[in-house]
């Protein structure tokens, strides 16, 4: 999230598109309904379901599931064809001006370098810029040249005309035209729209495209880094954003730092291709810091261990042999019979990743399966036979199940991270019922018994284990706030000020932030990002300070946000080349006053830096600008290209005639999932994912509250529908998909109409997904029964929100 919840009040326009505001997160749309009651601003709401947040939109419109791509490529092509874009901001702060390299290709739905047999693009190497003799990237400020980044985007979305993106989409062109022309309105410096998205982009097999779509229309209309701007991901719950900030997924280490390859066994090499140098004169490139991010992490993780002789403990570290272990490779792995045991930690896999039966098949080829929840969830009973709604044989099932009940947040201290990136503390509230421990002390008490093991009868690979460091006042349950403050980061020895010679901090001492970290061991800290939340002045989460004196929904004294309590990313781009902020009346956010930078936020820039040094926004890119052609970093290619679903319900591309490219082509997908891939002649529907206001996840099946709100399963059909199968509203009826079936009560709906779609009608069907056979509520089925196993080509999140199903009378 570029933004925060608060900074939404500030935006002229707000278009929520791949997510619902106002039934998933309720109290964050408050910041919606102030900007349209005090900023007089306007929401659009594009979605294939007339949802509460359509309901008080000043325009709705109808999409198909999983063209959210083609809807906004076609966007593109009107702002660039109309000359709706800020062209100050575009020519300065984006590589627009960029020449990329004469090997580079499209055509006919795929870039160049594909490889069929791999289903990827091995050889990225002519998706870069030219580089000149002086080492540096070739750009044209007139862009004329015919391989300038805007010459190619302009190219690219040629193609997307509003006649083509209506027919693949569904939504009638009046209506398309009419909400691009509103958005097209805030291409002026002083309006600004704020793009709000969540599961509805991310969930699908072109999710990250999706998203990178919708960042390259904000960078058009010059919205990214203003206040009431920005790209705003919309996290489900804290944990979300906690675990990928502190390098959960399998790829990933603290901070966004990545794991090295199998093929770099030498430190020196790891980081050197992580350290990137400056494509430009004169820019920042800030990681050019990444070693000493990694060094002090490595310090934080394996104390006097970890030095410069054995680089940091580097060899310690996994080597990945293939580019991730996501999920769906684990659960691939574990039914092929290749995985012996599991963990599963705050959370419930049979119900929340795709075709619960392979899932369940995958679970029960497990010699013990490991349970760490509050609750009994569906997976710790995947192998309890509940009739229809798991329908298994239990005593074919030999996996050893082994339950810990575990403390739940408000049980403990500790801090969440919300969407806008604020960790924010949270003291216990109450103490746990019965044996229940909080994670942490399983998790220490488990790596006491190892180290033990490993002491006593060694074992392949000790090292990572032995030399962990694990200096704690409570080794048996380290405490959150010495955890906290350990993220956060200390120094190891003195620490001064490499010119003026003044003492920055004595060993020991909290850093005050990530700017003090070093790569030669004299620092610690175990998230990089997190640096400063816990200072030598105190806990920095736990700030209570509502003062907002700018009136702009700041308020940085409340808790505090990464990196370095800046609010807003980027911030540096709401002011123009001069320093001057592009509306220095109601969006002033930070500006130059002649010696540095502020404003009413933490810039995120070099603090002394003057505007005609020509130092650019985006710090984090070699470029200094911002990326419309991505270069090497997505799978799929540099540009976002309109992929069908995998289970499509018009079977083809209208783009292009390839057939490998009717659907990612470089999509997560395994071989013994391609065949269970439903299609449209058996399966006509298409079908979406959604979750409801009083049910969260499959907490609420617990509460009896919760379960008295929504009693029973149901899914929505719209009324044509309904009226072609005969089916009235509270009828029962069973959806089915290629993978199997769910049934469930009827809710006949205005909020779903059928859409025309490449000549077709299209109609879709809606599935809550929080049913399931545990807890106090009436039991339902898992949803996810009927949802394919494939996933998105970058971050491997399933394409739970399209695929097809077929409806029939009970």
């Amino acid at each position: 999230m570029t933004n925060h919840w608060s900074d939404i009040q500030n935006a002229d326009l707000v278009l929520i598109m791949g997510g619902n505001a106002a039934e998933a997160h309720p109290c964050g749309f408050k910041w919606v309904t102030e900007a349209k009651a005090h900023n007089k601003a306007r929401l659009i709401v594009v979605d294939p379901r007339f949802n509460r947040s359509a309901s008080v939109a000043d325009l709705y419109a109808p999409i198909r599931t999983g063209t959210d791509i083609a809807f906004l490529g076609g966007l593109i092509n009107y702002l660039i064809a109309n000359d709706k874009i800020q062209h100050e901001y575009v020519r300065n702060y984006t590589d627009l001006a960029f020449v990329v390299k004469e090997a580079y290709g499209f055509a006919d739905g795929l870039f160049n370098g594909y490889d069929a047999e791999k289903r990827s693009y091995p050889d990225k190497s002519a998706w870069g810029y030219e580089i000149g003799a002086d080492g540096y990237a070739v750009v044209d400020p007139t862009l004329s040249h015919p391989r300038c980044v805007y010459n190619l985007l302009k190219q690219h979305y040629s193609r997307y005309t509003p006649e083509l993106v209506s027919s693949i989409c569904g939504t009638p062109q009046e209506t398309m035209l009419k909400v691009w022309e509103t958005i097209a309105e805030t291409s002026r410096p002083d309006k600004v729209m704020t793009i709000m998205y969540a599961l509805g982009w991310t969930q699908h097999t072109v999710g990250s495209q999706m998203i990178r779509t919708g960042a390259m229309v904000q960078l058009l209309l010059g919205n990214i880094g203003m206040p009431g701007g920005g790209m705003n991901a919309l996290r489900g719950h804290s944990n979300i954003q906690g675990l990928t900030d502190l390098g959960l997924l399998s790829n990933s280490l603290p901070g966004y730092l990545t794991l090295a390859g199998d093929a770099e066994q030498d430190y020196a090499s790891y980081i050197a291709r992580r350290t990137q140098k400056p494509l430009r004169p004169g820019q920042l490139s800030y990681w050019q810091n990444y070693e000493k991010f990694h060094v002090s992490l490595m310090k934080a993780w394996y104390g006097k261990s970890a030095t410069a002789e054995n680089d940091w403990g580097y060899h310690w570290l996994p080597k990945l042999d293939v580019p991730a272990y996501d999920v769906l490779r684990v659960f691939d792995l574990m039914y092929q019979g290749k995985i012996n045991g599991y963990f599963c930690q705050g959370f419930n896999p049979i119900a929340a990743f795709p075709n619960k039966a392979k899932v369940g098949a995958a679970l029960a080829r497990l010699k013990y399966l490991v349970i760490m929840d509050p609750l009994v969830t569906d997976t710790s009973e995947f192998w309890r036979n509940a009739g229809e709604f798991n329908d298994v044989d239990t005593a074919s099932i030999q996996t050893t199940v082994f339950r810990l009940p575990t403390t739940c947040f408000a049980e403990e201290d500790g801090s969440l991270v919300n969407s806008g990136r604020w960790l924010q503390w949270h003291w216990k509230a109450a103490e746990p019922p019965g044996e229940a421990r909080t994670d942490i002390a399983i998790m220490a008490g488990l790596f006491h018994r190892l180290r033990a093991l490993y002491a006593k009868e060694g074992g392949a690979f000790a090292e990572p284990i032995l030399n962990l460091d694990w200096s704690y006042l409570r080794p048996d349950e380290p405490g959150p706030d010495e955890l906290a403050r350990e993220f956060s980061g200390k120094a190891l020895a003195e620490l001064s000020d490499p010119v003026s010679g003044a003492v920055l901090a004595r060993a020991g001492e909290q850093l005050a932030g990530f700017a003090q970290l070093r790569a030669d061991g004299s620092t610690a800290s175990g998230c990089w990002i997190f640096s400063g939340a816990w200072t030598a002045a105190g806990n920095q989460m736990a700030r209570r300070d509502n003062a907002d004196p700018y009136g702009m929904g700041q308020t940085l004294g409340w808790a505090w946000a990464w990196p370095a309590n800046r609010r807003i990313l980027y911030n540096r781009a709401s002011a123009d080349p001069s320093g001057r902020p592009w509306d220095p009346v109601k969006k002033r956010l930070v500006w130059w006053n002649g010696k540095s930078w502020g404003g009413t936020d933490v810039p995120d820039f070099k603090a002394d830096s003057a505007p005609e040094e020509g130092m650019n926004p985006f710090i984090m890119n070699p470029e200094g600008v911002a990326r419309f052609f991505a270069v090497d970093k997505m799978a799929e290619g540099p540009f976002p290209e309109h992929y069908e679903p995998f289970e499509t319900p018009i079977g083809r591309n209208p783009l292009h005639g390839n057939v490998q490219a009717i659907s990612n082509p470089a999509a997560r997908v395994f071989k013994n999932d391609l065949e269970v891939f439903g299609k449209a002649a058996e399966f006509p529907y298409a079908a979406t994912t959604y979750r409801l206001t009083e049910h969260f996840h499959y907490w609420t099946k617990h509460c009896r509250l919760a379960a008295i709100t929504q009693p029973e399963q149901f899914v929505e059909i719209g009324e044509a529908l309904a009226k072609d199968l005969g089916i009235k509203a509270g009828d029962r009826v069973r959806v089915s998909s290629n993978r199997g079936y769910i049934k469930a009560v009827a809710v006949v709906t205005k909020r779903l109409r059928p859409l025309t779609v490449d000549g077709k009608t299209v109609h879709h069907v809606g599935i809550p997904i929080h049913w399931g056979f545990t807890g106090v509520a009436k039991n339902g089925f898992i949803t996810n029964t009927l949802t394919p196993f494939v996933g998105d080509g970058n971050t491997q999140t399933p394409e739970f929100k399209s695929f097809l199903v077929n409806v029939e009378k009970v």
